[in-house]
């Protein structure tokens, strides 16, 4: 580690003027889910190659990269996978993360099915904020096709109020809704969360990495579970919390709390897009649909100094020009055959 951090430099910007501020970070390639849009089991069986312990950042390379991007003007990072938290001791990642000058805000997404009160507690006490869990239905066997593994709801219930009763709050819930499998549950979805704390978001399908099977007439539209919900109670839009958030806001109209809708198909939003992203093996990526990245373990590995390594990072932004989402939806032809990383790989 440097022997002394510098507070956070100016704004970085890449080719169409948008700023670096988020940092997402994949601590592990591995999953206990075989959720069917991310890591499908026919494709992801037993013999399956995960990254070795070896090629994963220590959690002393993921501290210094951190601190290096917030000099960058990152002020945001969050924790994902796989499943972060099959990574062991994760809490001590995350003490090392907060001290870091400029960094305010650390958040983790998890699939929950590891997230004991004990865990929450412990990350609560390192320095974790915030906490993002992904649950794709109330109804029982829907879920349980969905995450592969048969995997209960009743224990992502359990591990939702576990975030709550640790300070994890307001917890956010991810809903990937896909046509045909568990669009029948947005209503019900919707109810349970009504009036609670908690922050229900949609999010529409998307065509991330190769191996999920992505089709257009798979996605249930944003517009289309506004209107849904929306018949069933009123809502009514309200602006983002900070420039650059995905999701849409919207409030019920009753007062019984707001839902989010990440509309990354229908209505892209590249152009506020502030997201870096590094994979478990040190890969920094500049898109979620990316299909390359630039190593940035090879140079600390090979001894490459702080002002090196943050020159590199500057120049890889600088030099960002990615607008998957919006080129997707202008149907551009180059966009067809285009090899992408595996959401598991790169984080969500």
């Amino acid at each position: 580690m440097p022997s002394e951090q510098k507070m956070p430099a100016t704004q970085t910007l890449d080719t169409l003027g948008r700023h670096m501020r988020d940092l997402r970070i994949s601590v592990t390639d591995r999953c206990n889910f075989r959720c069917t849009y991310c890591m499908p089991r026919e494709l992801f069986g037993p013999d399956h190659a995960f990254m070795p312990r070896a090629s994963l950042l220590t959690f002393e390379e993921i501290a210094r990269l951190s601190a290096l991007f917030a000099q960058l003007g990152v002020t945001k990072l969050r924790l994902t996978g796989g499943e972060p938290l099959v990574r062991r001791d994760l809490e001590q990642l995350v003490d090392k993360l907060a001290p870091i000058p400029g960094i305010k805000d650390i958040g983790l997404t998890t699939n929950g099915s590891v997230l004991t009160l004990d865990k929450a507690l412990k990350l609560a006490d390192a320095g974790l904020q915030r906490i993002t869990i992904s649950l794709d239905a109330l109804d029982d066997p829907t879920f349980r096709a969905l995450n592969g593994v048969a995997f209960p709801v009743d224990r992502v219930l359990a591990a939702i109020d576990n975030a709550t009763a640790a300070g994890l709050a307001p917890v956010k819930v991810n809903m990937v809704v896909k046509r045909g499998a568990n669009d029948h549950c947005i209503e019900a979805m919707a109810e349970y969360f009504r009036g609670s704390d908690k922050v229900l978001r949609f999010i529409e399908f998307m065509d991330v990495g190769n191996s999920n099977g992505w089709r257009l007439d798979d996605v249930l539209t944003a517009d289309e579970i506004v209107s849904r919900i929306n018949a069933r109670w009123p809502i009514e839009p309200i602006a983002p919390n900070y420039a650059g958030e995905v999701a849409n806001r919207w409030r019920y109209s009753d007062g019984a709390g707001e839902i989010g809708v990440i509309a990354a198909i229908t209505k892209p939003f590249c152009r506020g897009c502030t997201r870096a992203r590094l994979s478990a093996d040190g890969i920094l990526y500049t898109c979620l649909f990316a299909g390359v990245g630039v190593n940035l373990k090879s140079l600390l590995r090979n001894g490459a100094g702080d002002d090196d390594m943050v020159e590199r990072i500057s120049n890889v932004w600088h030099g960002r020009r990615d607008r998957y989402s919006e080129l997707r939806s202008q149907e551009t032809p180059e966009l067809k055959e285009k090899s992408k990383i595996e959401m598991s790989y790169i984080g969500g």
